[in-house]
């Protein structure tokens, strides 16, 4: 598995780079293999080390954001909530991993899986707004989130609010 690692106003010791780099090849190898391409973004903030991980294999995107007084144990905390992710929806991304991951990796019962049901469908008209109107457009809703045809550059974009307060842009990558 490749692993990069960014640091943010923050210099990333070499002792922590080894440490990451086995513990990502131990603890979630067995589900990626070779093929899958780990990133860590790690920032201090105040006290605290905010560690972002992020694993890309085969289309799937698994992501987990921690924050402690260690880096170690931040990167640990974050491996655990992707195996946690895996586990929890083991039945829809098996076909996704590799061929042996959950046969050595769960030698105790896995949960089983929720059925996700589908409540409402809604359709509506997309016009075209600046990023800033469609948060004004989702704030004013109050909703979570806010699906809008970006005026700039002509593809759909959804804005949200963020757990921190602030508010983030999906935009589709076609490249």
């Amino acid at each position: 598995m490749k692993t990069t690692i960014t640091a943010k106003k923050m210099q990333i010791p070499q002792n922590f780079t080894e440490y990451a780099e086995k513990r990502i090849d131990s603890r979630l190898g067995k589900f990626f293999g070779d093929d899958a391409d780990a990133k860590i973004v790690l920032a201090e903030v105040r006290t605290q080390i905010e560690l972002e991980l992020t694993v890309k294999y085969n289309s799937m995107i698994f992501r987990a954001e921690r924050s402690a007084e260690d880096k170690y144990v931040a990167l640990d905390d974050a491996i655990d909530k992707i195996i946690r992710q895996i586990r929890k929806n083991k039945t829809k991304v098996e076909k996704k991993l590799k061929d042996t991951a959950f046969k050595e990796a769960f030698a105790y019962p896995v949960p089983e899986t929720v059925d996700y049901e589908i409540v409402k469908h809604k359709k509506f008209k997309l016009r075209p707004m600046a990023v800033e109107e469609a948060i004004l457009q989702m704030n004013m809703l109050d909703h979570e989130f806010f699906m809008f045809t970006n005026a700039e550059t002509g593809l759909i974009n959804v804005v949200y609010k963020r757990d921190d307060g602030n508010y983030s842009v999906l935009e589709p990558d076609n490249g």
